[in-house]
């Protein structure tokens, strides 16, 4: 009987069996990219409508645990750490600067320093360079800090969990022009921190300076250099493959789609600024933003049409998906709804100094949002491409 090769036996087909049994778990899958942009962009909506140390902390807490519970192994993925440094940055120089530019302080705030005064002319009557610094300045200057840093971290969620790169597959076609810019913005950042990681390791191994201003100074050039000549690169791979043909579109449909798009623009912008201020008309709030709204998806399902497209397996929409983005957007109702606490506890007064309240209901809102870290699928492992199989040659 003649033997059989190692490549004759790969070539056999499979013996078909029972599936796998998973021990009920679910199996692991890479979530939508636009759930996760949806659920970072709602928790940073409700950001912004605190400046409680304690619930934008515990908002810090929600992103680490999703972040820990749902970032693949891709080298961009572990970056979450550098938008941390930047969110302390950012805390750092508020603080600096409200300490530097002294408001001046009354007779109820308590006294911490004195930085020395910089007399200024009369045309900058107003603003005070140095001065007596309070306890109340620098704790209203750092919470401020602090919000906005929490929104950056949104933002580097976001980034970290999703990839920018398929989210852009679902980009609508009406903004197929912008695809070149949009590629090159969304992956700059992924591009930076994986470029930083590589960077480093490169100068570990060379036994270089790894700490200290020299070693930054060594970094930063090659860094930059690096994610934006990868981000151009993408983009002239895309451009080269046709991305972003218009196809055989009219004048009159680039300049119908083109006018949709602003009025809608327009009407969104409106819309937020008539919810923002209250003295503004009513037909400013949610007329306006709804009509904006209505003319936007026009011009997006007008701009569509002239392109066909196919797609190489589209990322699936399922219960996860709505489960993740749901729960980030309830999060954002529940803060702006104004149901069930005093909305005084979200936005704390300096006056008495005193250590503020944590509202159930927001705190509630902000765990709901950290469920998205066991409902949405473990992600997949990296797989590695399989070896050929070797063959063998039968002895003469």
């Amino acid at each position: 009987m003649p033997r059989t090769t190692a490549s004759a036996q790969a070539a056999k087909p499979p013996v078909s069996g029972p599936a796998p049994d998973t021990g009920g778990r679910r199996l692991p899958r890479t979530l939508h990219p636009v759930a996760w942009w949806i659920w970072a962009l709602a928790l940073a909506t409700a950001v912004s409508r605190t400046n409680n140390p304690l619930l934008l902390f515990l908002v810090l807490a929600v992103l680490g645990y999703v972040i820990t519970m749902r970032r693949t192994e891709a080298p961009w993925a572990r970056g979450f750490k550098y938008y941390l440094y930047l969110a302390l940055t950012v805390v750092t120089i508020r603080v600096t600067f409200r300490a530097v530019f002294a408001t001046g302080i009354t007779p109820r705030d308590h006294f911490l320093f004195s930085l020395p005064h910089i007399p200024t002319p009369d045309w900058y009557a107003g603003i005070q360079l140095g001065g007596p610094v309070s306890l109340e300045a620098l704790l209203s200057a750092a919470t401020d800090g602090l919000r906005l840093a929490c929104m950056l971290c949104c933002i580097g969620a976001a980034n970290t969990l999703a990839n920018p790169k398929r989210a852009l597959r679902v980009l609508p076609g009406a903004l197929y022009e912008l695809g070149v810019a949009v590629t090159v913005s969304l992956s700059v950042a992924p591009q930076l921190v994986q470029s930083v990681q590589r960077v480093h390791r490169a100068k570990r191994l060379r036994a270089g300076r790894s700490k200290g201003l020299r070693a930054l100074r060594g970094i930063i050039v090659p860094v930059l250099e690096d994610a934006l000549e990868r981000s151009l690169r993408l983009a002239a791979a895309m451009d080269s493959r046709g991305y972003g043909r218009a196809g055989t579109a009219t004048r009159r449909s680039r300049r119908l789609t083109g006018a949709l798009m602003l009025l809608g623009m327009c009407g969104l912008c409106a819309g937020a600024y008539g919810l923002l201020d209250a003295t503004a008309p009513k037909l400013l709030g949610l007329p306006a933003m709804g009509a904006g709204a209505v003319l936007c998806f026009a011009g997006l399902r007008l701009g569509g049409r002239r392109i066909t497209r196919t797609s190489y397996r589209p990322d699936p929409w399922r219960f996860a998906e709505w489960a993740v983005a749901g729960c980030g957007v309830l999060s954002a109702v529940l803060l702006f709804a104004n149901v069930g606490f005093n909305a005084a506890e979200l936005n704390p007064s300096i006056y008495p100094l005193s250590w503020p309240t944590l509202p159930l209901v927001p705190a509630a809102a902000i765990l709901l949002a950290g469920t998205a870290g066991f409902l949405a699928p473990p992600p997949a492992a990296p797989t590695r491409a399989a070896l050929p199989p070797q063959r063998t040659e039968e002895p003469k």
